[in-house]
């Protein structure tokens, strides 16, 4: 089976109770989580494409019109997804059906070809991720429009609880990132610095603290192995506010550089430096940009880096907690509830973040 055999019921609901506003038209890069999804949507060759939404707007109409979906709204108000998926599921003109829900940013739609690959007549093919189930990404047969009604009527809204209840298959799906779900504006803070490197070619990753002390050089040393150990070769650029002076008094290169070279470069069997005196302070990113045989670069800097950035915190100073940052490492947690926050020496949760932040 593949997608031109299935009907797609996008799930757009919008109540969005944890994110605080409706986190369909939040913005990645300038286009909205559901019209992210929607455009992936019109590349694939569905049978009939619907959007299901709670209550009908003029935007949500011109979206349906754009991507050619026909807009479903819900005939039982407040019923959560399930709803969406019932009254789909009752008027798709298919056997099957895909349900996606717009909150998954990072979703594309061949990790779902396995789930078209198990369906054999079993009312739902369930989509499992590292063990956790995910019922809005799942092939479900038109006669589970029954059992969703049978479930409404009588107040039940889970739909793991109705799947308990049919047959099902579970499928592993992956990658897991695919099914990451932006519920919290913690979440927002990662997938929109995940969305900053995927234009990039090389990803950045930005580690700051608001004094010095603070160990980002500690952090970052530790953090390099683990990446390594992953399979990542990192690169890293240090702003300096200081100065430096990578050679040594009396050798060649210092000389040339004495008799007003502004640039020196020494290359040896085992690698090469140059050394360059620029009239103002050069672009971290642009010097980020030029290393080579790296898979990402980490810049530690507190006031030139860039998103996405790892905020550290010990006590010193105010944490940095900007539209940039997407994690908060700290010493002490704070009251702060709009950003995901990990122990300090969490190099391990660090190492995870950078992979997620760097799309590796």
């Amino acid at each position: 089976m593949d997608s031109s055999e299935i009907s797609l019921l996008v799930i757009a609901g919008g109540r969005s109770s944890r994110m605080g506003e409706d986190k369909r038209w939040l913005e990645l890069d300038g286009v909205s989580m559901l019209e992210w999804l929607l455009r992936k949507a019109q590349r694939e060759p569905f049978r009939k494409r619907y959007l299901c939404v709670e209550a009908v707007s003029e935007r949500l109409q011109a979206l349906a019109q754009q991507y050619e979906l026909e807009l479903l709204v819900d005939e039982t108000a407040g019923a959560g997804p399930m709803e969406g998926l019932r009254h789909g599921l009752q008027v798709m003109p298919t056997v099957y059906a895909l349900a996606v829900s717009c909150d998954m940013p990072l979703f594309t739609f061949p990790v779902s070809a396995p789930l078209l690959a198990a369906a054999d007549g079993t009312m739902a093919i369930v989509a499992q991720s590292t063990g956790r189930r995910q019922p809005l990404v799942s092939l479900y047969h038109r006669d589970m429009a029954g059992a969703f009604a049978t479930a409404l009527a009588g107040g039940q809204r889970k739909i793991g609880a109705v799947l308990a209840e049919v047959p099902h298959r579970l499928v592993e799906l992956t990658p897991a990132e695919a099914f990451f779900n932006v519920n919290t504006p913690a979440d927002l803070r990662l997938v929109r610095g995940r969305f900053a490197n995927i234009s990039r070619p090389v990803p950045l990753i930005t580690v700051s603290a608001p004094v010095s002390n603070t160990g980002k050089t500690t952090f970052i040393e530790r953090l390099i192995p683990q990446l390594r150990a992953v399979g990542i070769r990192t690169g890293v650029v240090k702003g300096d506010c200081h100065g430096f002076d990578v050679d040594t008094v009396g050798k060649d290169s210092w000389r040339f550089q004495q008799a007003g070279a502004p640039s020196v470069a020494v290359v040896s069997p085992g690698g090469y430096f140059i050394q360059r005196q620029t009239q103002r302070r050069a672009s971290l990113l642009d010097v980020a940009n030029q290393l080579e045989g790296v898979d990402m670069v980490i810049i530690e800097s507190r006031n030139h880096g860039t998103i996405p950035k790892l905020s550290l915190w010990r006590g010193l100073g105010a944490p940095i907690i900007d539209e940039d940052t997407a994690a908060l490492f700290t010493s002490n947690p704070q009251s702060d509830t709009s950003i995901h926050q990990y122990g300090i020496d969490e190099i391990s949760q660090a190492t995870a973040l950078v992979c997620f932040l760097s799309g590796l």
